[in-house]
């Protein structure tokens, strides 16, 4: 029962979908296309048209019955202040369909002045936008009561600031007083003026900047002298860069030195004081050295004190014949009684002392 409430729920929706397409012919489902552009002959909404108030249309309207909305303009160097607005048109009512009309370069050159872009190219600009439904060429400079019956156009957008052009104090007057006009509101700090003053203002620095790109001179209407001061500024503008350059690398390379420096001098600090450390422990007043110096003193001097006597079974000498041997001395009192040699240079002094006292009692 269930899965036969979807299928007939799917079918219903799918049927609802064709009308739609038979009712409007060009509806955006996706933001994958550009905008359409409109046909020159009528309107391809084959919905019954019903002429709607302002208060009508923000409470909704049916699927196949959009409001459709038209904002004109020049749309010339075309930016975030255009699209801001297309926004807030788009925006107006819970269903919308929006047309934007482009005046061309013909009656644009008439009454505003010369474009940046030609006509063709900000046509294409506002096919790409993504609030646009509908984009509509060689629109109109004064909207007649015939161009908005061709169109079922409900409303004109555009902003509350009064437009004196053409003869006319303001050229939606006319628009307000039937009550189709919905105010939208101008985007301060841009807008196509004030791009352009911009450029004026810093040409130098943008034909420099062609020139350095390949454009030609010709191209970008400069004299022969101001490209050879153009091309100079350039050649100076690369060198100050090439200077900034070095200098970042010194910079850079003078802090690895310091970085290096820095390391080497800590390390020799931590050497220093190990290598000063094994000094003091090898010859320091507790020192090693001091130890050993000691005790080679005390051997060498007790051997000084007491020699080695000779080995018994060395040969004995041969007298001479001519000579006779000389009769024996006496032997030495204390001779027999001369102490062991000492083990220490205490026990030398010790020994000495003693040996002397015998000295003297000898005499």
């Amino acid at each position: 029962m269930l899965l036969s409430h979807i299928t007939a729920a799917s079918h219903e929706s799918l049927g609802i979908m064709e009308e739609l397409e038979h009712t409007c012919p060009h509806p955006r489902t996706t933001l994958t296309e550009p905008a359409i552009f409109a046909r020159e002959t009528s309107c391809d909404c084959r919905a019954p048209h019903e002429k709607l108030n302002i208060a009508q249309a923000r409470r909704g309207t049916p699927v196949d019955r959009p409001v459709r909305v038209y904002a004109d303009g020049i749309f010339d160097l075309f930016h975030s202040g255009h699209a801001r607005a297309l926004m807030q048109a788009k925006n107006l009512f819970p269903n919308t369909y929006l047309i934007v009309g482009v005046c061309s370069d013909e009656l644009t050159h008439k009454y505003k002045g010369f474009t940046v872009m030609t006509e063709h190219e900000r046509y294409e600009a506002l096919r790409h936008c993504r609030y646009v439904d509908e984009v509509l060429r060689d629109a109109p400079w004064t909207l007649t009561p015939e161009f908005l019956e061709k169109h079922k156009i409900d409303f004109v957008a555009h902003d509350d600031i009064p437009y004196s052009s053409a003869g006319s104090e303001d050229v939606y007057k006319h628009i307000k007083e039937a009550g189709m006009f919905v105010p939208t509101q101008r985007t301060e700090g841009i807008s196509t003026s004030d791009i352009i003053t911009r450029i004026v203002r810093d040409y130098d620095v943008y034909a420099r900047r062609n020139l350095q790109r390949g454009y030609t001179a010709k191209e970008l209407n400069v004299s022969y002298i101001n490209e050879k001061k153009y091309r100079l500024q350039n050649q100076v503008d690369r060198m100050k860069e090439k200077v900034r350059n070095v200098e970042e690398k010194s910079k850079h390379f003078v802090y690895r030195v310091e970085e290096k420096s820095h390391d080497l001098i800590q390390k020799w600090e931590e050497k220093s004081r190990e290598f000063i450390g094994n000094f003091l422990e090898l010859f320091g007043p507790d020192g090693t050295w001091k130890q050993v110096f000691q005790e080679r003193s005390g051997r060498m001097l007790s051997y000084a004190l007491s020699p080695r006597e000779s080995p018994c079974n060395s040969p004995p000498r041969e007298l001479s014949p001519l000579r006779s041997p000389s009769p024996p001395s006496p032997p030495a009192r204390w001779y027999n009684a001369r102490p062991s040699p000492p083990t220490s240079p205490k026990g030398a002094s010790a020994s000495i002392s003693s040996m002397s006292e015998g000295d003297e009692d000898e005499k």
